[in-house]
């Protein structure tokens, strides 16, 4: 089993920019984020496997986040620039042990959410 905590979301005005953490307690093949807004459907922002060899961007932040690792500490992040209202939303990190995608039903593990929102 593993567990995911993550940290830091929180309110930005337009244009600027979050960084998200989670921490994993056990061995992933793979970490990443999903996001769900109010009345929307949850959807994959990014995903990278260890070693960061396979990155996956959706195309709405493709050159706006980046996703990273450090695979000492076992913590996953998410840089977050250029952000804009529409980015307003739960994040959810992410884990699964064989797999790596955007797919949600591939991801086993899922941490409790952090809220990140956007002002314009």
């Amino acid at each position: 089993q593993v567990q995911l905590v993550e940290s830091g979301g929180g309110s930005v005005q337009a244009g600027g920019s979050l960084r998200l953490s989670c921490a994993a307690s056990g061995y992933t093949y793979c970490m990443g984020w999903f996001r769900q807004a109010p009345g929307k459907e949850r959807v994959g922002v990014a995903a990278i496997n260890t070693g960061g060899s396979v990155t996956y961007y959706a195309s709405s932040v493709k050159g706006r986040f980046a996703i990273s690792q450090d695979n000492d500490k076992n913590t996953l992040y998410l840089q977050m620039n250029s952000l804009k209202p529409e980015d307003t939303a739960m994040y959810f990190c992410v884990a699964d042990p064989v797999r790596c995608s955007l797919v949600s039903t591939n991801f086993d593990y899922w941490g409790q959410g952090n809220q990140v929102t956007v002002s314009s």
